[in-house]
């Protein structure tokens, strides 16, 4: 899918980012299809030809904005498995950087989010290869002695799955948490639990 019409760094690459902006917006709060052409085209201030030099429809604008979401929490994800020779004390300040870094990426593009994790089709599809890669990190990790042997990494990383999606609904987006603090908080849960530590 490649882009349309003018070179970069034309006038036109400042449209065609406006465009991705309010169909970002639309998207993420309408929905896929209450989302229209004409309401993208009238809030960017361009016409409908002009869209559509850029986007070969609006199918082509979403699934660009689902790509992009994708491509970016795949890479904050491989950034965040832990490397070999990591003295034990510092594994949970690890994890803890590299699960912030995706709160962070999703509390500053909260309606990309939106669409990647919840109003996309392919939503359910991310977040199982979300979980896949996850897993496959703490395999990894596993291996390297940083976690018990006798744990399931598969349904670690499913259930941590599960936590980013639901605490991001309801403590990053409603700025209850911010993406450190959350971080912190399921890194401390994962590692020491519910019990009381005397």
């Amino acid at each position: 899918m490649g882009q349309r019409g003018r070179k970069k760094g034309s006038n036109g690459e400042k449209s065609r980012a406006v465009l991705l902006d309010i169909a970002t917006k639309e998207f993420a709060q309408q929905g896929y299809f209450e989302t229209k052409v004409s309401t993208i085209v009238k809030k960017a201030n361009v016409t409908q030809p002009t869209f559509y030099l850029y986007f070969e429809s609006k199918e082509a604008i979403f699934q660009e904005l689902v790509d992009l979401f994708r491509l970016k929490l795949t890479e904050l994800t491989q950034q965040s498995r832990l490397g070999t020779g990591i003295d034990l004390a510092t594994v949970p300040d690890k994890i803890t950087q590299g699960l912030a870094a995706i709160f962070r990426f999703f509390y500053e593009n909260q309606d990309l989010t939106r669409i990647g994790l919840f109003v996309s089709h392919e939503a359910e599809k991310i977040k199982q290869d979300l979980a896949k890669q996850m897993e496959s990190n703490l395999i990894v990790e596993q291996k390297n002695g940083y976690f018990d042997q006798g744990i399931d990494m598969g349904i670690a990383a499913e259930t941590l799955v599960g936590v980013i999606e639901r605490l991001t609904l309801t403590k990053l987006f409603k700025g209850i948490r911010d993406p450190d603090e959350l971080a912190k908080d399921i890194v401390h849960i994962f590692f020491y639990g519910l019990r009381l530590h005397k």
